[in-house]
């Protein structure tokens, strides 16, 4: 026998017209990093599901762009300041912790207070966002939890400590969300892409040709690929298509998982 819980939309409907496209109607649903990049395909692909979307990140124009496109609301933060991400969480049925940023260099040459700012941003705001959430989600017995971690949340890099350091610790406080949450009805789980064609990359892109003193143009093939088979980047669509899916119906039991999309990488 199925658990009406999980078959039915927020409506009692079950999956309604164009395909099943709105069976997230009447929830709210909270993107980090919301106005760009997998962030901007995630608010896309949740406001088609039927989903009412919250799209934060710290550029105006870029979120509130994205939020009038899709006739949500932007919210401009800085998640440098945890205090003022948890502000986002209360009321949210998803949450889908996206936001990140990125420094290479080696350990001993490391600026401390970038490998402070990006553990604020990509592992205490979210564990702010989802403790201010996690009661709402508790007493209306539903929530879904995405974060966005990377392939480096379950492999190392050389000159990316801080990357690698603050996604290993959010795939650990995603699976002890899922333990927590499970009897709540709440998932919580990690999707862990290679390397996207997103803004973030780009920059990556810049920076390790430095690092290796060769061409921007060898660098995607050369370096970001070099030990993935399939040798392309990974489409923003692809990622926000499997986030949609942990949202939707059949996927009660889908939690404290980690989903790479890496074109293989993980496969060595």
């Amino acid at each position: 026998m199925s658990d009406r819980s999980d078959d039915l939309d927020a409506n009692g409907s079950g999956e309604s017209g164009g395909g099943g496209t709105t069976f997230l109607a009447g929830r709210r649903a909270v993107v980090t990093g919301g106005g760009s990049g997998i962030g901007a395909a995630v608010s896309r692909r949740l406001a088609e599901a039927g989903a009412s979307v919250l799209v934060v990140d710290r550029n105006a124009e870029s979120a509130e762009q994205v939020a009038a496109e899709i006739g949500g609301e932007a919210r401009i933060v800085d998640l440098s300041d945890p205090d003022a991400a948890a502000e986002v969480g209360p009321g949210a049925d998803i949450v889908v912790n996206n936001a990140g940023m990125q420094h290479v260099a080696p350990v001993h040459q490391f600026p401390p207070d970038t490998f402070s700012r990006m553990l604020a941003v990509m592992l205490e705001s979210p564990f702010r966002i989802v403790r201010a959430a996690l009661p709402g989600m508790y007493d209306r017995g539903w929530g879904r939890i995405i974060n966005v971690s990377s392939i480096h949340g379950l492999r190392a890099s050389p000159y990316k400590s801080a990357y690698v350091a603050v996604k290993h610790g959010l795939e650990g406080l995603s699976k002890t969300i899922a333990l927590e949450g499970a009897s709540h009805g709440v998932t919580s789980n990690c999707i862990c892409p290679g390397f996207v064609r997103t803004p973030l990359v780009e920059r990556q892109v810049a920076e390790q040709a430095v690092l290796h003193r060769v061409p921007e143009a060898q660098v995607v093939e050369d370096v970001l690929l070099a030990r993935t088979p399939v040798k392309r980047l990974v489409e923003p669509d692809e990622v926000a298509a499997l986030a949609v899916w942990l949202c939707g119906p059949g996927t009660r039991s889908v939690t404290g998982s980690s989903f790479p999309i890496d074109g293989g990488w993980a496969a060595h």
